[in-house]
């Protein structure tokens, strides 16, 4: 599940070149070929949310590229839903494991509604076309193909690389939960790199920003509920469960809340100010600024992502209420879903929704336990190497650390206490995201380019 600074992009963008790229495109017939193999598995809820198929043709790959059954980890939580860790050992390590990380199970996609069979990687106008070529099975593909790769070139790493694959990051993310806190040893290391996280921003085919994920929101679901003993529609009271929940709904959406910048979203806004629209400097700098204007916050609402990065946000999704038009509701139930600074917690926004919903009797309740995701830090020995490979393949680019406003297997990992950096390297147009969508697809340039970053960074991480 990618997420980027898509959305406060469109009045920047001119022309955006998916495929274009100064380091030019870069050929990958092997991450091509498991890519193409792996579009084809149905890992959707319509395949049956199975996974074994897409793993067992990855392990026969890593067979036939020199891995034995002793690099290699098949397991789940459940029969269907497996999922593959691998390790190219290090004879002589110097330093702790690393962890790639992608995810082999893909959203729903109903061929009536593409102009391509989802289910067969389609290559038409310089495009890969395929439910998943996108999020995630590119990533999948780029690091099984470059680990074949390392592996018959003979590199020596002086660090274990772990690749872990998981089963369910578009649904429950039990996988990453289930393979951290069961099985540990398989995939603990120093840190993590994440392919479903980042893009490559481009302007008139000229790289614009390469955006390093380096944390997430916390994602936390509440019900709230008014109940009455109701009566007859004909002799109504002075409220209703329904008048008094609509009352909080309202008094929610005109409470925004704090501005509150950690050091990932400081660093964002700092860095995109100098390359920002003109129209938004004035507002940037504002949310910068120790104390910002009242109009400055109420004006934030209205840039839908700088106001998802700049504060917590809680929105109603779901509405129902009552049982019959002739008589008084006698329940009437919301749910508000709320994407939580990581700094903060779900218990203090439910605190606020409390205190909201007291007033008008109305009852909060959380609906699944949140996953708290600590932001990684912005360590130099880990951000200087990712930095100087990007400035490297694309000359001039600006490295922006980057909050995603949605969650990933990422948040299971820094919440086990090991760091995660997103760095997909994937060139992706910002107006026209497609993963999860119609005709999901990405560029043949942008994969090959990505899969070559991809295999430097890992190189330069693996050699002290």
């Amino acid at each position: 599940m990618r997420h980027f600074a898509g959305p406060l992009i469109g009045a920047l963008i001119l022309v955006f070149a998916a495929n274009a790229c100064v380091a030019g495109e870069t050929d990958h017939p092997l991450a091509r070929q498991i890519l193409k193999q792996l579009v084809a598995v149905n890992t959707a809820p319509s395949g049956g949310d199975d996974t074994r198929e897409a793993v067992a043709l990855l392990v026969r790959h890593l067979k036939e590229g020199g891995f034995t059954d002793d690099d290699i980890a098949v397991l789940g939580h459940t029969e269907k839903r497996r999922n593959l860790v691998v390790r190219f050992r290090s004879t002589k390590p110097a330093q702790r494991p690393i962890l790639l990380m992608a995810h082999l199970d893909v959203v729903e996609a109903l061929p009536k509604d593409w102009h391509y069979d989802p289910f067969v990687l389609t290559e038409d106008g310089g495009w890969y076309y395929g439910r998943g070529s996108e999020d995630n099975k590119a990533g999948a593909a780029m690091l099984i193909a470059n680990l074949i790769r390392l592996k018959k070139e003979g590199f020596e790493p002086d660090r274990d690389i772990i690749v872990m694959l998981t089963s369910d990051e578009e649904s429950t993310g039990d996988a990453a939960r289930w393979l951290l806190a069961e099985h540990r040893d398989l995939v603990d290391a120093e840190f993590g790199l994440n392919t479903d996280a980042g893009a490559v921003l481009l302007i008139d085919g000229k790289p614009l920003a390469f955006m390093l994920q380096t944390s997430e929101k916390i994602y936390a679901s509440f019900t709230l509920e008014a109940t009455d003993p109701g009566g007859h529609s004909s002799r109504p009271h002075r409220d209703s469960a329904i008048s008094r929940l609509a009352h909080v709904l309202v008094d929610l959406q005109a409470h925004p809340f704090p501005i509150d910048l950690n050091a990932t979203t400081r660093a964002f806004f700092e860095r995109w100010t100098h390359i920002a629209p003109v129209e938004d400097r004035a507002l940037l700098e504002a949310i910068l600024s120790a104390h910002p204007a009242p109009a400055v916050i109420d004006g934030l609402l209205d840039s839908i992502y700088y106001n998802a990065l700049a504060r917590t946000t809680c929105v109603a999704t779901e509405l129902s209420g009552g049982h019959a038009e002739n008589a008084l509701p006698q329940s009437a139930r919301a749910v508000v879903n709320c994407r939580i600074l990581p700094q903060s917690s779900a218990a203090a926004t439910r605190d606020v929704l409390v205190s909201l919903a007291r007033p008008y009797a109305v009852s909060v309740t959380q609906i699944a336990p949140d996953v708290p995701s600590p932001p990684s830090p912005l360590e130099p020995a880990i951000v200087d190497p990712i930095t100087r490979l990007a400035k490297e393949m694309w000359p001039g680019i600006a490295v922006i650390p980057e909050m995603s406003t949605g969650a990933s297997d990422g948040a299971y990992v820094r919440n086990a206490g090991i760091p995660v950096y997103g760095v997909s390297a994937i060139a992706d147009d910002p107006n026209d995201m497609r993963a999860h969508g119609q005709d999901e697809r990405i560029g043949v340039g942008a994969f090959g380019v990505a899969t070559e970053y991809w295999y430097r960074l890992v190189k330069s991480f693996a050699t002290k």
